[in-house]
């Protein structure tokens, strides 16, 4: 990123004009020194990264590379006007604003709800003409949903956004390489 004497981003590839109006080419990055850049009041600024907007609010980059975060609430909250009095929907019920806890639930038993919906057929079966269910199919079927279960445990009982987080992790050996899947997505497969 260049910014012109901390007070402006310019974007390479596109005209700018400067303080005194004077208009400059859009080739100006490619086409000017770095000492010709500096007498300008021009410098590259290096941008930090990008907090994952997953788990936080994010604006930026400000003009020193820098990015704003404000963390995702965790859990749930009520909303309340301006008075501290709660916010209701048209039935008179509390509204509430989902944390990240709640939104990662539904999503887990979405992607629970996905990986069941193909062998869903034989269960119908099973309950409308007593068609026996495959055994591969059962078992998969079983270990979906504990494991549903148990990455909703998971979400459930991280303490802080930092132990969230750490469910979006990948296990790693000694060098750094994965060595499975992270909590949040180690889904089992089902075997032929």
């Amino acid at each position: 990123m260049f910014v012109l004497n901390n007070t402006k981003q310019l974007r390479p590839g596109k005209a700018w004009m400067d303080d005194n109006g004077v208009q400059h080419p859009s080739n100006w990055a490619s086409s000017w020194s770095a000492d010709e850049m500096a007498a300008r009041g021009i410098k590259e600024v290096t941008v930090q990264a990008r907090p994952d907007n997953k788990f936080y609010y994010v604006s930026g980059p400000a003009l020193d590379g820098s990015w704003s975060s404000t963390p995702k609430n965790l859990e749930d909250v009520n909303e309340v006007d301006g008075d501290g009095n709660p916010r209701l929907d048209v039935d008179g019920n509390q509204l509430v604003s989902k944390g990240l806890k709640s939104q990662w639930i539904d999503k887990t038993k979405q992607a629970a709800n996905s990986l069941l919906a193909p062998t869903d057929w034989q269960v119908i079966a099973k309950a409308e003409r007593d068609r026996a269910i495959d055994s591969n199919v059962s078992t998969y079927r079983a270990a979906v949903i504990t494991k549903c279960a148990a990455i909703e445990t998971a979400i459930t009982d991280a303490a802080d956004l930092d132990a969230f987080k750490a469910l979006f992790d990948a296990p790693v050996d000694s060098d750094g390489r994965p060595t499975g899947n992270a909590p949040m997505y180690d889904w089992p497969v089902m075997s032929e």
